[in-house]
């Protein structure tokens, strides 16, 4: 088996960017997801709410980010005051985060039509995954929970094989929004997989990936006019086991080293959940 595809989304929910090779420390992939929308009150904001957050591009640059959207003059973001700074809240975490100039803030929101500010996991910001499934004192950015997301291209043809039998279409990997992608002929073997070691660095397989709407929708443009994983993820992926409810698809997974991984690595099993997880059947 090997590193098929590599990804970061230095914006939460904006496009992904392909990478050739990434630098990982405790934080997972360097760059990815270290800057997130929010409302005014600071409550995270993603493409379950609103869509057109998918057509963002972000284009990192030395000393700026450049964001892009059809039909929008680009915004260009001067790194943030390190004083400028709110309290946040992903999901139940809360962060104090730096926080975006005016004019970034002001052209975002015309953007997407409703005030947002864009905020900044930098230096002086906290956050630490559950240590019940990762371990104490994990650090992680703005990712929904974990450090890094993997799936295998033998699982995504297995689900693509279940939405055709059903006359469903098909669906990329994109929809999933994956960290690292490992090219494998086997469906699902990640279910028995508890750490992999990819260029020296073991990744702890610690929680499969709870699947939400935004996999319903094109990476794109953000339509939901699209042909939906969320049936076939129902039929052969609804979890039996309630402390992670739900269809799942791809795992979380906690880096224990630091490295560089790179498109083409081998990935070697180190260790192996001979139970796999529970999964209902129909």
């Amino acid at each position: 088996m090997q590193v098929s595809d590599l990804f970061i989304y230095p914006l939460k929910s904006a496009r992904g960017i392909a990478i050739s090779s990434a630098t990982i420390d405790a934080f997972g992939l360097a760059g990815d997801r270290r800057a997130m929308l929010v409302d005014p009150s600071g409550r995270f904001i993603t493409q379950r709410e609103l869509q057109d957050i998918a057509r963002i591009d972000i284009q990192p640059a030395p000393s700026y980010l450049r964001l892009k959207m059809e039909g929008k003059a680009d915004i260009i973001v001067p790194p943030p005051h390190p004083d400028n700074r709110m309290d946040v809240v992903v999901w139940k975490s809360a962060v104090n985060a730096s926080v975006a100039d005016d004019a970034t803030n002001t052209a975002l929101s015309g953007w997407l039509g409703r005030e947002v500010k864009m905020v900044f996991f930098d230096r002086l910001a906290t956050r630490i995954a559950s240590p019940e499934w990762a371990g104490d004192g994990t650090p992680v950015t703005f990712s929904d929970g974990y450090q890094i997301l993997i799936t295998t291209t033998g699982s995504l043809k297995a689900l693509n094989a279940n939405l055709a039998a059903h006359g469903e279409g098909s669906v990329g990997m994109e929809r999933f929004r994956p960290n690292i992608v490992i090219d494998c002929d086997e469906e699902w073997p990640e279910d028995r997989w508890a750490a992999i070691e990819i260029g020296g660095i073991r990744l702890d397989l610690v929680k499969p990936c709870a699947r939400c709407i935004m996999t319903t929708q094109d990476q794109q443009t953000g339509s939901r006019d699209v042909p939906n994983p969320m049936p076939a993820m129902g039929r052969v992926r609804m979890s039996a086991d309630r402390r992670v409810p739900g269809p799942l698809f791809g795992w979380n997974v906690v880096p224990r080293g630091e490295g560089t991984v790179k498109v083409g690595d081998t990935v070697t099993v180190v260790e192996e959940r001979p139970e796999g997880w529970a999964f209902k059947r129909r």
